[in-house]
């Protein structure tokens, strides 16, 4: 009995101060992480928006103006130089998206000040994206490797552009400019010869069944070699494109030289491509090739809309049978 009432009684005692121990206040403790912004990766940020249009970001068309900082609220200024209107808002929402995924900036204000192109008689060398002032379309034809039917396809494109509209809108023109700067055959295969007439500081593009040319052998002779360097070849088509008078035209169509190298890259950087066609033939050290360039104009954000084969198949005439000579 006495050990039952021990025990009894250190229960109760339990149970008591059990029901008098004393609440303590939880507190919850939160670390939060200080980030930090500075200009540096603002300018970096915006080096990732490329020119609508074009596949060089604006900070190295020195399109940028001014970028601060002030309570963790960005302030960007442009200055750019277009005629189009939609360009502005697109370029102000592309900043303005890149600038939001930086941590620490709160809020961004981005201003845009945009003067009028310059017409051809009054247009002085820039560094900003003027593109071709009265040209709707452009179409570069490309291809890794040479020898493959690149400018025959070119001038085949173009004619056929050109009967179209010259039946649907006969006010509207079709343009040829010839970049293979090195083996310049589209005089040839169009039928031009001849030197281009010059008004002020401007050349006047030739002109073939309602298509707008201008070639590098328009300008050298026949015998003549052009044995250049890079430097010479991107400021020969950055003057194709600023220095020539191609007018209003509805579609461009460039042919440029087989590779991967200047040329490609000068042209990209110098004016906006609406797309791309590349050509090749079967042999698998040309489509390799092809597929090369493929990814090169991938890279500088070129559309690709499609891929011409030349010299498929042999047909028979008579069977209708055909021979793939060059493989599939």
């Amino acid at each position: 009995m006495q050990l039952y009432l021990h025990l009894r009684r250190s229960d109760q005692l339990k149970t008591r101060l059990k029901n008098k121990r004393p609440s303590f206040p939880s507190y919850k403790i939160t670390f939060q992480q200080r980030i930090t912004v500075s200009i540096e990766s603002i300018q970096t940020a915006l080096k990732t928006v490329n020119y609508p249009g074009f596949s060089r970001d604006i900070v190295s068309f020195g399109l940028v103006r001014s970028v601060d900082l002030v309570d963790g609220r960005a302030f960007v200024k442009l200055a750019i130089t277009t005629s189009d209107p939609s360009i502005p808002n697109q370029l102000k929402s592309n900043v303005e998206a890149v600038l939001a995924n930086i941590p620490g900036v709160k809020d961004s204000i981005v201003e845009i000040a945009v003067s009028a192109a310059k017409t051809p008689e009054t247009k002085t060398n820039s560094n900003e994206p003027a593109g071709l002032p009265g040209v709707r379309y452009t179409i570069a034809i490309a291809s890794g490797k040479g020898g493959v039917g690149k400018s025959t396809f070119a001038v085949n494109l173009a004619c056929a552009l050109s009967q179209i509209l010259s039946v649907e809108e006969p006010q509207k023109k079709v343009g040829l400019m010839d970049c293979d700067i090195y083996g310049p055959s589209i005089p040839l295969m169009i039928g031009l010869s001849g030197r281009p007439e010059i008004e002020g500081n401007y050349l006047i593009p030739m002109e073939k069944s309602g298509i707008k040319v201008m070639s590098m052998g328009f300008l050298v002779d026949d015998q003549t070699p052009v044995v250049w360097r890079g430097p010479m070849i991107m400021k020969t088509i950055q003057q194709f494109v600023n220095n020539v008078n191609w007018g209003e035209l509805e579609v461009m169509i460039i042919d440029l030289p087989p590779g991967t190298g200047d040329a490609q890259l000068s042209l990209v950087q110098t004016i906006p491509l609406s797309g791309s066609v590349l050509v090749t033939t079967p042999q698998l050290a040309a489509t390799q090739i092809a597929l090369k360039g493929g990814l090169m104009l991938t890279k500088v954000n070129v559309p690709i809309l499609g891929v011409a084969e030349n010299m498929s198949y042999l047909e028979n005439s008579e069977t209708g049978e055909r021979t793939y000579i060059f493989g599939e």
